[in-house]
């Protein structure tokens, strides 16, 4: 890897991102209109207060905390699609709507590397949420494990299965701390031939196990190297902790898998607004695949 890349996300119809600007962003959930906080965000917004106004909802500081405070009526949830695939949205307390709009560019090249397989290859996405990645890995046609600590997202990936008419065996669903998981399945002698995950600075397992991601990710990846298969497809990492940074996963991912022949790249994820074609950086990500 000689360079870092700009990832950007633009098969999008049923997602965009509107304008940016004073540290928020004007962003559009299929039929729903969003305003959150956005610290990229520094510049000043290109289309007009009437255009910010028209939102249906604004997640804001609020005395004791933050929340959304709605503006105009809008559904509790809706549909939305990618690729083929449906899966729901609505608005959470931890600001988000349950998609990462910009991972859809990751959701891409997984899918291009399963389709690519002569055989139908197996796939550990690991803090899943609510499962968009496993959607897809299936839908291009691989035998998914998608593992949560939280049930609640756990079922609410369940129901973006059943939205998007995967077959129910498609993708084992687990409940589980991720690196508990991950050793059990070395014991086991399991392998997977791709693994996606998108670990978050801190939280916390199924029973309790605290997550950090400067001390536990570097663990966790050696621990994946024994339940990847001899011939893997791809490695995925992508994270939000702000205090890493897109060098950092690709020197531990490439250190994690050095032997294997393929290529590493690295960078940031980003939106492309429609207001002036800016881009907004939100997260890193470092990836290997096979050539």
């Amino acid at each position: 890897m000689k360079t870092l890349s700009l990832l950007t996300s633009d098969n999008w119809h049923d997602y965009a991102l509107l304008d940016s600007g004073n540290g928020r962003k004007l962003e559009r959930f299929g039929p729903v209109t969003v305003i959150r906080p956005e610290s990229e965000a520094l510049w000043q917004p290109k289309l007009d207060a009437k255009a910010w106004e028209a939102a249906h909802a604004i997640y804001e500081y609020q005395g004791k905390g933050e929340n959304w405070r709605k503006l105009k009526p809008h559904p509790e949830t809706w549909m939305m699609s990618y690729q083929g695939l449906r899966f729901k949205a609505q608005l959470t307390p931890f600001r988000h709507v349950g998609v990462f709009p910009e991972h859809g560019a990751q959701w891409d090249w997984v899918a291009e590397h399963i389709k690519r397989s002569n055989e139908q290859p197996r796939v550990l996405n690991l803090f899943a949420y609510t499962g968009v990645a496993s959607l897809a890995a299936a839908q291009a046609g691989a035998k998914v494990t998608h593992l949560d600590a939280s049930k609640a997202s756990v079922d609410w990936a369940k129901e973006n299965q059943a939205a998007s008419q995967l077959a129910p065996d498609s993708i084992r669903w687990i409940i589980d701390d991720a690196l508990k998981f991950v050793r059990r399945e070395a014991r086991r002698g399991a392998h997977y031939e791709g693994i996606i995950m998108d670990p978050p600075a801190f939280g916390r397992g199924s029973q309790g196990q605290v997550w950090q991601f400067a001390e536990s990710f570097p663990v966790l990846l050696q621990e994946c190297r024994t339940i990847l298969a001899p011939k893997p497809l791809f490695f995925l990492v992508t994270t939000y902790d702000t205090r890493a940074s897109a060098l950092m996963l690709a020197n531990t991912l490439g250190d994690t898998l050095a032997g294997l022949p393929g290529e590493l790249e690295a960078g940031e994820q980003t939106l492309r607004e429609q207001s002036a074609g800016r881009l907004l950086s939100t997260s890193i990500y470092a990836r290997w695949s096979t050539k």
